[in-house]
């Protein structure tokens, strides 16, 4: 073992190993029905596949251009102008990235300077605030209340202060399932007009909201689109998490500065994949009928719970669940997933982790991401107990 001078001085002394990692190695570890991480137990099409051998065959192999494949963001810019109404330069305002969590970080990195104010609503995804600590900025915390966790907007006026450089927004919203209305987006639209404020809008279940609801993107309203970088994710969108590939949007002032940072963090994302990922998104239904797909299943999962005990929370989007089971238990959020995942044989996240100071509303998070034939055994044995 190297002998070192000094201790090392942590740059996250309170950031542990994500909750995802340590439930999903427990589900592993016990043989459990994994609903705690957020990914899918299908696959993507054969086509796309194929397309992506296509492109390692035909030769492209080698670096991207930096802000990605022409063809690639076209393609993005194509399908933000008909869905939301934005033009945006494919030269300048469109950037893939490896994955939606770099294109948060890198922003982050990017914009916020040492003392900077950044509001961020919690239950939070876990990358944000480390990302802000990391650059020496502030976390400012609002919380989202169970159990509609909709945005208290008197808050987030009273906590933007002159040190508030970016709010960092998120709907669809994980872990919750709630969606942003176009009044919210108009009640930030007006919160941060005439401010040098920047929106970090985390949309990568941009295409994953039900009961016939439209996703309010800041692409959709101009004043929020002039001052916002939007993160979205072909993980999410084409069941390929893994392949760990997104894109960001924003006016060319923004993009200049994220571009700064990500050619050093990242420089580029696998090129056959990009070239892939432009041809498959020529058929616009593959993410259009996203939300009923997911609906499908999120309505078969509410079906086999519906003889549990346990209380399930309205599902706006996403492909999570929330699930209050106080008449099961009064442990802990994060015993009673252990619980679960050991005794049980079914994996969850406690919705505490996403919490700072670990709040506890006895409300744990399923993902129903998967087959009907794992949604059914889960909830089998979900039903027993």
């Amino acid at each position: 073992m190297p002998i070192y001078p000094a201790p090392i001085r942590s740059r996250l002394p309170n950031v542990g190993t994500t909750i995802f990692t340590v439930m999903s190695r427990m589900a592993q570890e016990c043989g459990a029905i994994n609903l705690s991480q957020g990914f899918p137990d299908f696959n993507a099409e054969d086509v796309l596949f194929e397309r992506v051998a296509h492109w390692m065959r035909a030769g492209h192999n080698q670096y991207a251009q930096m802000a990605g494949m022409p063809a690639l963001r076209e393609a993005i810019a194509e399908k933000v102008e008909a869905l939301y109404g934005a033009a945006y330069d494919v030269e300048r305002e469109i950037t893939v990235t490896a994955g939606a969590t770099q294109a948060l970080f890198t922003a982050v990195a990017a914009l916020v300077h040492p003392g900077d104010e950044v509001i961020v609503f919690e239950p939070v995804y876990d990358s944000y605030a480390p990302a802000i600590e990391l650059q020496g900025g502030k976390v400012v915390r609002l919380r989202l209340a169970a159990p509609d966790y909709r945005p208290d907007w008197t808050a987030v006026a009273a906590a933007i202060t002159p040190r508030t450089r970016m709010i960092m927004i998120n709907s669809p919203h994980n872990p919750t399932a709630t969606v942003w209305s176009a009044a919210d987006m108009a009640q930030l639209e007006a919160l941060t007009r005439g401010t040098g404020i920047v929106i970090v809008s985390d949309e990568v279940y941009e295409h994953i909201v039900f009961d016939g609801a439209g996703h309010e993107s800041c692409a959709r309203h101009p004043e929020l689109a002039a001052r916002s970088l939007i993160v979205s994710s072909f993980g999410k969108t084409y069941h390929i998490t893994g392949w760990k590939v997104g894109y960001v949007i924003g006016p060319a002032e923004l993009m200049a500065e994220f571009r700064k940072v990500h050619q050093f963090n990242v420089f580029t994302v696998n090129t056959p994949v990009q070239l892939a990922l432009a041809d498959y998104m020529q058929d616009a239904s593959r993410y259009l009928r996203l939300a009923a797909f997911y609906q499908a299943k999120r309505d078969f999962f509410t079906a086999a719970m519906a003889g549990s005990r346990f209380e399930l929370l309205p599902s706006r989007g996403t492909y999570f669940q929330l699930a209050r089971y106080g008449a099961i238990s009064d442990m802990a959020d994060t015993d009673f997933v252990e619980h679960l995942t050991r005794e049980v044989g079914v994996a969850a996240i406690p919705v505490s982790a996403f919490f700072a100071d670990g709040h506890d509303d006895g409300i744990i998070r399923f993902c129903f991401a998967k087959n009907e034939e794992t949604l059914a055994a889960a909830c089998e044995k979900l039903g027993r107990i």
